[in-house]
């Protein structure tokens, strides 16, 4: 893309230069990870000292819209993953409100020894085997999401369930169970070897934990999730109700 600047104008040289890339990175292909052109490249195209181009790309990192790295070079930061409190969804249903296009990079589904927090949530035998779901999810450029979810063993899963339709859906419409409560827990961490393997992340990167406890109408336990999540990829929003019917 080629673009000038009008040294004629009133405007501020780094304000033109401002307004120019905040175009510029609405493009799709910066919007996917392209890097910037270089600074030195840019402020030659634009006739325009590279402190007055680097003013206008400090505003723009600033706004959390640029990232710099150094010896990498100045990309836009990805738009994150946002899932609010007071109306929860399955993780395909909350990416189809988001409008994103979500991609899936492994899948397994089998029987195994559940570990010590699903054998605890549905009260069973350390030896029995539970339905156990894996997938390494995100966009079309890289995972952002590794979930493990583990199933109460009332649910009588196919063995040859594929899981395209949102788990949800396939829960009320194949077995007639109904979700209803998730209670959750956010943690941060650093990556692990193995976590870092799937998200494509370094060893010792920033994680976000997500695990859900999910409840049936009847208040059964029906499902335990955990989701490992690239802490640049995923914020979470509460919103809080002040209770005035106490306050004298």
């Amino acid at each position: 893309m080629k673009f000038k600047i009008d040294h004629n104008s009133r405007t501020p040289l780094h304000k033109q230069a401002e307004q120019l890339l905040r175009e510029l990175i609405q493009k799709e292909e910066y919007i996917n990870g392209k890097l910037l052109p270089k600074e030195i490249d840019l402020s030659q195209q634009l006739k325009i000292s590279r402190n007055t181009l680097r003013q206008a790309i400090n505003k723009l990192v600033a706004e959390n819209l640029l990232i710099r790295k150094r010896g990498v070079g100045t990309h836009v930061i990805e738009k994150r993953v946002f899932s609010e409190l007071n109306n929860w969804l399955s993780f395909s249903q909350e990416m189809k409100v988001l409008n994103i296009e979500i991609h899936n990079f492994e899948f397994s589904i089998k029987r195994e020894i559940p570990s010590k927090e699903a054998e605890k949530f549905f009260d069973v035998d350390p030896s029995e085997k539970l339905f156990k779901l894996q997938r390494l999810r995100g966009k079309k450029e890289c995972p952002f999401v590794y979930f493990s979810s583990e199933f109460s063993p009332l649910i009588p899963f196919r063995d040859k369930e594929h899981f395209i339709r949102p788990l949800y859906e396939i829960l009320e419409n194949d077995y007639n169970i109904i979700v209803k409560t998730s209670k959750e827990e956010i943690s941060a961490d650093s990556a692990d070897n193995f976590i870092a393997k799937k998200l494509e992340i370094n060893v010792g990167d920033p994680i976000l934990i997500r695990k859900r406890f999910v409840y049936d109408i009847h208040d059964k336990p029906i499902e335990y999730n955990i989701g490992w999540y690239r802490a640049n990829s995923f914020t979470y929003k509460i919103e809080c109700v002040r209770d005035i019917t106490t306050v004298r």
